[in-house]
């Protein structure tokens, strides 16, 4: 539990799921830095009477702070987003006090004061600034925060080309603020986001078929080289009923099942809705109709039944936000044990200095490499 002290009261936050053992924090500086400036530490307070829009709360910490002002909240994060409605809660705040909008949903027709928590993917804040500037008139206040290490030259470079004039401020506790004079009428160019790309010719069924990324998704313009290795590499999916793309990105993992079997039914799942609308788009592109596809925003395999999986293909992240993890991993190779059939698999790739066999043989009580090259390893686990 976190204890994060405001001019509002002090707030007990927690990031999701909610773990004692998590060492980091649902909030940081510059949640603090941003939230004091609110108030008028630097002159007088920011007038928060009109429409108040705060742009990747990563744990809901504003817009728990906020609640009395009936902020809207635009996340790409369901974890972030069912964070926030437990800090709600916890602070005895009602739900619909905030409006929870997720990155692709249209947003407020105007924007008073827009506050941007600087996120990690410098194309999903180009993606998002691009959606919210026709949104915003020449009296509303833009603020942006993030850690130093997070604000870089290219960071003020995109909001002065797409919003307006911006300066930052002095650091404090290795945090800064952004603030962008909106300018209505800029030249601001079409929002390059999401792109396509095609497959190259080497990578099995699904070789030159067109992906779609959105903006914020690993690899959204590229194939990377671990799921390049697991797609020459991919299990006999002829038979399996119900195989999960776990922590799908653009879907051309579950992509490549749904082609090998018209039977198969394929659920992709992720946390990020960017992901999710990449891999949908990928699947109509490519397989038609998704009346065989479900697309899932979840934690890991929490929303799936036990033991209605055949087979999971899982390529886990080791990052969360800016701290290096197995976290994640580790609830999704638990969540796949639980979801799978008897018999069933999960076959997983990743980077050979992470050791995922090594807990993917504490957890299964067997695990054995599939493929290989010297960078990358391709495991399958199956449920005994």
């Amino acid at each position: 539990m976190n204890h994060l002290t405001t001019s509002r009261g002090e707030l007990d936050l927690t990031r999701f799921p909610e773990d004692p053992r998590d060492p980091f924090r649902a909030w940081d500086a510059a949640d603090e830095y941003l939230l004091r400036h609110l108030d008028g530490i630097d002159a007088g307070p920011v007038n928060l009477s009109g429409t108040v829009v705060v742009l990747g709360d990563r744990w809901g910490a504003l817009v728990t702070a906020l609640a009395g002002h009936r902020p809207v909240q635009i996340s790409d994060s369901f974890l972030g987003r069912e964070a926030t409605r437990a800090n709600l809660r916890r602070a005895g705040v009602a739900e619909d006090a905030v409006r929870l909008l997720t990155t692709r949903d249209a947003p407020p027709d105007r924007i008073d004061v827009l506050l941007v928590r600087v996120p990690k993917s410098l194309a999903l804040l180009e993606d998002q600034l691009h959606r919210l500037a026709p949104r915003l008139h020449e009296d509303t206040v833009v603020v942006g925060a993030g850690m130093v290490t997070e604000i870089h030259t290219s960071t003020l470079a995109l909001f002065e080309r797409v919003l307006g004039p911006t300066r930052t401020s002095l650091a404090a506790k290795k945090a800064r603020l952004i603030f962008s004079t909106p300018a209505p009428r800029l030249s601001r160019g079409a929002n390059p986001w999401p792109r396509t790309y095609p497959l190259p010719d080497d990578v099995g069924i699904v070789s030159g078929r067109v992906v779609t990324g959105h903006a914020g998704v690993f690899c959204a313009d590229r194939l990377d080289i671990g799921t390049r290795l697991f797609l020459r590499n991919l299990p006999p999916i002829r038979g399996r009923e119900h195989v999960v793309d776990l922590g799908c990105g653009t879907g051309v993992i579950g992509l490549a099942a749904a082609l090998s079997d018209e039977e198969t039914r394929v659920t992709f799942i992720d946390e990020s809705h960017q992901a999710l609308a990449s891999a949908e788009a990928t699947f109509l592109a490519n397989a038609g109709p998704v009346g065989r596809a479900a697309f899932l925003p979840a934690d890991s395999m929490s929303s799936v039944p036990p033991g209605t999986v055949d087979l999971v293909l899982n390529n886990p992240p080791f990052h969360s936000h800016r701290a290096t993890t197995d976290a994640t991993a580790w609830r999704m190779f638990n969540g796949s044990r639980a979801a799978l059939r008897r018999g069933g698999e999960l076959w997983v790739v990743g980077n050979r200095h992470l050791g995922y066999h090594v807990k993917l043989r504490r957890l299964f009580g067997n695990c054995e490499v599939a493929a290989s090259d010297p960078r990358f390893v391709v495991l399958r686990a199956v449920k005994r």
